[in-house]
Formats: structure tokens, C-alpha cells, sequence
């Protein structure tokens, strides 16, 4: 009997994905995390215990081993640095992009080898796929309104290759929590967790300012030509595309076009200067390739709610991945994920975006 161990969050997905993979004749065991989490109210804290209470008792009611792993050193030293270091920069970042292959990926490979288990499970909307080249990737879910790939385009070859991902042949998440109401288990009917899951409450401003100490240094509002228009409360409240917080009369919709950490100014133009053609990215994890070839014909997202467009590909002499899009793309954001998938859905490869969206 082949042994796997499940990412066990105390949710529907992750309980179903034990659930089914118990009825394929797998040993399975879960493992929960333990991650920080901020709030200002009992009840934040309440329902922290609650997923690993939910956790427990579904592990309890399918008849499985687990265990509750203690990683909030190493998500305070990786992910919430990582995120806090990068709206100090005027960049906006992805925390589950950094979360998945060095917290999460890490914590079930870790007691997988413990136990002796062939495989890791999570109950993310994807499909882990081995291609005739022999290199492993990710394939977009059926379920395109969940599929998660654009969040795990940092996974490693040896972590897909021991990666099980059962529901990514579902094409919606009612079949989900009929499964799950089915087999009896208790959190058929919970709300799905937050992209954010360390700040509950999503101020994120206060979390990081809370977090460092430190007050958030106000600065000039400017238009693309230098004028200034107007004051912001910190570089940290805002993030490119974004319209809410800009309360100045200017005769039309203003919207965020670049940050400037280097000198605290926020720059706002019309929607119509937010598109850009060209996008470049650093530290590229490679999935169904090894290498791109010149002028890679791909289908690239910008941010996880992006829609996706083709563009042509290319590595750039100082080993950077440039990408230039068929049409231009709206507020191309420093510190998100570009990804590049094939036309059958396979992630290619993927980076953090370092240009594209400034002045």
C-alpha cells in the first residue's frame, strides 16, 4: 500500500483530498501547520485554534494519523519578511507564491520522509503532470474559476514529482462539498481560507506597521509630469492599478502608475497609461522546460486574477525573462508572478516581476 501525506488545513479541499485518496487504497496521514496569524479580537485568535481543532476531528472521523507541525519561525523568517521587505519597496507580492514550495512543500516532504511516505497531497486546483521530456509541471485545473497553478509555479522538480493533486479533475467546487457532505465530514459547508491567511482581518498596512515598529512615512502625490497634486499617507497603503485612497478632485478617474520607494512619491495617471507591453522578471523557475528558446511563442499571466494574453519570450543578456505581449496589459505590478503557460494549459516557466508597470 502506497503511504502519502496530506496538507490537512481543517477545510473541505484538503478533507475531501484525504477522503478520496483513502478510497484509492491509499495509507494516509495529514499534516497540519501552525503559521502566525495577527488580529486585534479574540475571535481571530478563536478561529486560528478552530482549523487545527477542524483538522484534528476530520482526521479523527476519516481515521487517519496526524500531526501539527510548528512552522511559524520559519513563515515569520521567510514569507512574512519577504512580504513586509517587499511594500516597503513599492513592490506588491504574492505571499502564497513564496509560502507554497519553501514553508508548505517543505513541512510535507519533511514528515513524509519521517514516515516513509512516497507522496505529498494538497487539495490545491491543479494537476501535476510528467511530460515525454521527462520534466514534471503543473497543468491548469478543470475547475477554471479555482485553478491555482499561477501560485505554485515555484514548486521544484522533486517536489512535483512526489505531488499528488486529486481535485484538479473537478470541474467545480460543489461537487467538492457534495463529496464532503456525503462522506459526513463537518466543514462541507466552510468558507474557503484567505489568500492572506496570516492577517485575517487584510489590513495589511497595520499588520507591517505593527509588525516593524515603525510609522509610515507620508509623501508627495505626482502626476506622470512631476507636478505634485496632492499628499499619501505611505507608499505601503498602495499598490499599482489601484484607484481607492486617491481622493483628489482632478477632473477624471486617477489611478496608482508607479511607486517610488526611493523617495516616497506615489505616481497616478489616467487607466489609459497603465498598459504596457513589455514585463520583465527575475529568479525563473523552469517546470515543463529548461531553457527558453528565442522568441517563445507562451500565454503569460500577470497576477493571479489575470485573465492571461500571449506574448513572445525571450532571456535577456543579464539572464532576465522578457516578455512582450501581443496587446498591451493593465497595471503591470512589481512583485507578482509572471507566468508562462503552453497552449494546453502546462505551466512553462515563471518569475517575480521587476519592471513593466513604472513611469
Amino acid at each position: 500500500m502506497k503511504k502519502v501525506v496530506v496538507g490537512l488545513s481543517g477545510g473541505v479541499d484538503s478533507s475531501v483530498t484525504v477522503y478520496l485518496l483513502k478510497k484509492q487504497g491509499y495509507e494516509v496521514i495529514g499534516v497540519t501547520m501552525q503559521i502566525p496569524k495577527e488580529g486585534n479580537s479574540d475571535a481571530v485568535e478563536e478561529g486560528y485554534n478552530k482549523d487545527i481543532l477542524d483538522a484534528n476531528s476530520i482526521a479523527d472521523y476519516l481515521g487517519i494519523k496526524t500531526y501539527v507541525v510548528d512552522k511559524r519561525k520559519e513563515f515569520d523568517e521567510i514569507v512574512i519578511k519577504y512580504f513586509i521587505d517587499s511594500y516597503n519597496n513599492g513592490r506588491t507580492p504574492n505571499p502564497c507564491i513564496m509560502c507554497n514550495p519553501m514553508i508548505k512543500w517543505n513541512a510535507l516532504m519533511e514528515v513524509a520522509d519521517k514516515v516513509g511516505a512516497d507522496y505529498v497531497a494538497t487539495g490545491h486546483y491543479a494537476n501535476v503532470v510528467k511530460l515525454p521530456n521527462g520534466r514534471y509541471t503543473l497543468l491548469n485545473a478543470k475547475n477554471e474559476k479555482k485553478d491555482q497553478t499561477y501560485a505554485l509555479f515555484r514548486l521544484s522538480q522533486e517536489q512535483l514529482a512526489r505531488t499528488i493533486m486529486p481535485l484538479g479533475n473537478f470541474e467545480s467546487k460543489d461537487q467538492i462539498r457534495e463529496i464532503a457532505k456525503e462522506a459526513g465530514i463537518i466543514v462541507a459547508d466552510k468558507k474557503d481560507s484567505q489568500d492572506m491567511c496570516f492577517i485575517p482581518d487584510g489590513r495589511y498596512a497595520n499588520y507591517i506597521r505593527k509588525r516593524t515598529g515603525k510609522r509610515a512615512v507620508p509623501g508627495n502625490i505626482l502626476l506622470q509630469d512631476g507636478t505634485v497634486v496632492g499628499r499619501h499617507k505611505g507608499i505601503i497603503f498602495y499598490t499599482v492599478g489601484q484607484r481607492k485612497g486617491i481622493k483628489l478632485d482632478l477632473g477624471r478617474k486617477m489611478f496608482v502608475k508607479d511607486i517610488r520607494p526611493e523617495s516616497d512619491e506615489v505616481v497616478i495617471a489616467p487607466i489609459d497609461d497603465l498598459y504596457r507591453t513589455d514585463v520583465i522578471a527575475d529568479n525563473i523557475n523552469y517546470m515543463a522546460i529548461d531553457s527558453i528558446p528565442k522568441d517563445l511563442r507562451a500565454f503569460a499571466k500577470i497576477r493571479y486574477s489575470h485573465e492571461g494574453a500571449y506574448c513572445t519570450a525571450n532571456i535577456t543578456e543579464d539572464g532576465l525573462l522578457k516578455c512582450t505581449f501581443d496587446s498591451p496589459q493593465r497595471a503591470i505590478t512589481k512583485g507578482q508572478g509572471l507566468v508562462l503557460y503552453d497552449d494546453e494549459g502546462h505551466i512553462l516557466c515563471g518569475g517575480e516581476i521587476i519592471a513593466g508597470g513604472e513611469t
